[in-house]
């Protein structure tokens, strides 16, 4: 089954009465434009986006018949969670962690972003509280720059480590 666009979100749109079969991905997996998946029930579908800007959000409906529904699922992942103090503080946060180039996501006025030990430590360094939590990152922050995934590190990460390699 090839899906070129999302048909609605089951916030918006009636779904009463049908199955729904739920595709499962990784936070990181929302923007891509273009990937092949299963549903929990075994539906292989290839997802070709041609529009640019298109992301898939929690809920969204990629198919529908009489019988069933396609629905979007974001799995829960380790991430960093701070709750700002001031508007002055989510700046300064939000400022240092894009300046790093690491995606940032904001729900229910905290700041997060998946979880690297080497930033969690330098933010505790930097005065601030993370917590590490298992949440749904669900609201990216919109930038010219896509997240996307080359394992469970980043470049940050990388140099980070190497860096208190020294320790």
């Amino acid at each position: 089954m090839i899906i070129q666009q999302i048909i609605g979100n089951t916030k918006t749109h009636l779904t009463e009465g049908l199955e729904i079969d739920l595709l499962e991905i990784e936070w990181f997996e929302t923007t891509k434009r273009i990937q092949r998946k299963r549903t929990n029930s075994g539906t292989e579908i290839a997802i070709k986006f041609i529009q640019e800007g298109q992301r898939l959000n929690q809920d969204d409906i990629l198919y529908q018949d009489d019988k069933k529904a396609i629905v979007v699922n974001i799995k829960p992942c380790e991430a960093i969670v701070m709750t700002p103090s001031s508007l002055l503080e989510m700046g300064t946060i939000c400022y240092e962690i894009g300046n790093k180039h690491l995606p940032l996501f904001i729900q229910n006025d905290q700041i997060m972003m998946p979880f690297e030990m080497p930033m969690f430590r330098w933010l505790e360094a930097s005065g601030y509280k993370p917590e590490k939590q298992e949440i749904k990152l669900l609201h990216l922050l919109k930038s010219n720059v896509a997240p996307h995934g080359h394992g469970n590190s980043s470049l940050f990460t990388k140099i980070l480590n190497m860096a208190s390699s020294n320790d």
